[in-house]
């Protein structure tokens, strides 16, 4: 079973989402859209993971990322989450979000209190799918564009307009301010 986890990992194409504990928005609450702007830029500068596509809710991400051979998508996602994690508390800290932290301190167990952990900022799991057809890809690809105008998210007049997003990427060929993206057609070649 760990070689096929290992195996499933390398040279492949994921589609991933990962919360804030209990849906609760903090990445609009801590303005902590950069924290997953930086993770992105340097998942790319340490580890060559390309994104594909993206999307930053209020309260969880979408992404689909590209790993090569040498990478690990538990290491490379719950390493990031940890780091995001302290700075987020950090904010909240600073904002003086005492029934968030207080909240967000309650969900932690025993056990993730034994191992150093006081807040639980995201879910403990968060969902992979590998892209192995270009329709899944393009599934996907929708799904993570069209999520800010979609529900009840009214993020932006347009998906193409919400500026946490991939979606002007594709849509009309303009180069995110705060992202490297590589065409999932690139990916392929």
């Amino acid at each position: 079973m760990a070689i096929k986890t290992i195996l499933d990992t390398i040279d492949k194409t994921w589609f991933i989402t990962f919360t804030c504990f209990n849906w609760i928005p903090l990445f609009q609450i801590t303005n902590s859209y950069d924290l997953i702007y930086n993770w992105l830029k340097l998942i790319k500068e340490k580890y060559s993971i390309d994104t594909a596509a993206f999307v930053i809710m209020p309260n969880h991400i979408h992404t689909i990322l590209h790993l090569n051979a040498s990478n690990n998508l538990n290491k490379v996602i719950s390493n990031g989450k940890r780091f995001m994690a302290y700075e987020i508390v950090k904010r909240l800290k600073s904002q003086n979000q005492n029934d968030i932290l207080l909240r967000l301190s309650e969900a932690c167990s025993d056990d993730d209190k034994k191992k150093g952990q006081l807040h639980r900022i995201f879910e403990p799991s968060f969902d992979a799918k590998p892209i192995l057809t270009d329709k899944f890809f393009q599934q996907k690809l929708d799904y993570i564009h069209t999520n800010p105008v979609a529900g009840k998210w009214n993020l932006a007049e347009t998906f193409i307009e919400y500026e946490h997003s991939s979606a002007s990427f594709y849509e009309i060929n303009l180069i995110h301010k705060n992202v490297v993206l590589k065409h999932y057609l690139d990916l392929r070649g």
